[in-house]
């Protein structure tokens, strides 16, 4: 996954470098100012291919200066988890609120951006345990419970490292790419029974840390210039 991910980069850079336009007088050239709305396009792509995941992200930002965004990611997630002794359904919303620095210093007319971010993550969701297995006696096998026991009303927040990429391939078209390191704040967890996956967060581990990534296709609406 990772040379692939550099792969990616560096073929979306190659594009970005051809297809910047030659500026007459860079004395007087202001920076672009606006709204980048756009969708992560891995969720849906990957839902076709595994039933028992299905999502979507919405991914926004909002330029404040030359280097640094405003940015912001919502939407919903459903999944099924199939662990060694149990299995269980989650469904719920989340939403991302933080910042984006541009580690990139652009050409004259070029607007990519090398992301170096941190979002405060919140998800509501409920969990369903479809069925689980109980090792009363080590010497027969486990005795399998298959009665679904539904947890509505769970909460978790989370902080969130981002590293990624925004390139411009088509004008006002941006694909990008970014990686996310989690970490778990708080989770309000079910009676015996902890959450191990949380929607906006994705897979819960050791340490309740985790990491989720996104491939995205966004739009800039221009408002100004400076």
């Amino acid at each position: 996954m990772l040379k692939y991910s550099i792969n990616i980069i560096i073929f979306l850079f190659s594009i970005s470098l051809f297809s910047q336009t030659k500026l007459k007088d860079h004395s007087t050239y202001k920076d672009r100012y606006g709204l980048r709305v756009g969708i992560d396009i891995f969720q849906p792509i990957y839902s076709l291919f595994d039933e028992d995941k299905n999502g979507l992200e919405i991914v926004a930002d909002y330029r404040v200066s030359k280097r640094f965004f405003i940015a912001t990611e919502f939407g919903y997630s459903e999944a099924t988890t199939q662990e060694d002794f149990y299995n269980f359904y989650t469904n719920g919303q989340f939403i991302k609120v933080g910042a984006d620095f541009n580690a990139y210093k652009n050409w004259i007319g070029m607007e990519n951006v090398i992301v170096v971010g941190l979002r405060y993550g919140f998800s509501t969701f409920d969990q369903t345990v479809n069925e689980y297995a109980i090792n009363a006696d080590p010497f027969l096998p486990p005795q399998t419970i298959s009665t679904p026991t539904t947890y509505d009303g769970l909460n978790a927040q989370w902080i969130e490292l981002v590293l990624g990429i925004k390139v411009e391939v088509i004008h006002n078209i941006f694909l990008g790419f970014s990686f996310r390191g989690n970490q778990m704040i708080s989770s309000k967890d079910p009676d015996n029974f902890k959450n191990l996956y949380v929607p906006g967060f994705n897979r819960v581990y050791l340490n309740d840390n985790g990491f989720s990534f996104n491939y995205t296709i966004s739009y800039l609406i221009p408002l100004y210039r400076k």
